[in-house]
């Protein structure tokens, strides 16, 4: 077979015996990744909160895959409905491997808190950014309150202050 026959990269196969060509999206790599825990090694729980570092990591990696738009919004607001079936094959795919990647690391109790039918990435990326907002703002309100009791009184020197 000649080197025209395969069109690497183009997304196009054409059958040898044929002149027709038919469209079929190119094997993503994110697709070979088995274990994303040798990858993102954090797994994020509501008891430590590391979601600021998670999330860095999460995003690096979803980069370095070209599949960041699965976790940050676009402007660009093509509906699924506006492309190939191929396409939007591909895309939920994707948005499926980018779902398994979040639930192989985040602890069960999380998993259990934002699963819900039919999710995208998107969405769960989301509603784990909202829990951690919230958390942070009654963490913040928490510790203030306790700084506000504290009396130096209370310590015998300054060291364990």
């Amino acid at each position: 077979m000649s080197e025209s026959d395969h069109s690497h990269g183009s997304g196009k196969v054409t059958h040898p015996s044929s002149s027709s060509t038919v469209s079929k999206p190119d094997f993503h790599p994110a697709l070979a990744i088995s274990n994303i825990k040798n990858h993102i090694p954090i797994v994020l729980e509501m008891e430590k909160d590391l979601h600021g570092t998670w999330a860095e990591v999460f995003r690096i990696h979803a980069c370095s895959h070209w599949l960041l738009l699965h976790t940050i919004p676009t402007k660009d607001k093509t509906s699924p409905a506006d492309i190939s079936s191929a396409e939007y094959e591909q895309w939920t795919t994707l948005d499926s491997t980018i779902l398994r990647w979040i639930y192989f690391t985040i602890s069960t109790d999380m998993l259990t808190t934002i699963l819900e039918p039919d999710s995208t990435a998107l969405g769960d990326w989301n509603r784990l950014a909202d829990i951690f907002q919230d958390n942070q703002n009654a963490r913040s309100v928490t510790l203030e309150q306790e700084f506000s009791n504290t009396h130096m009184e209370d310590f015998p020197d300054v060291a364990v202050y």
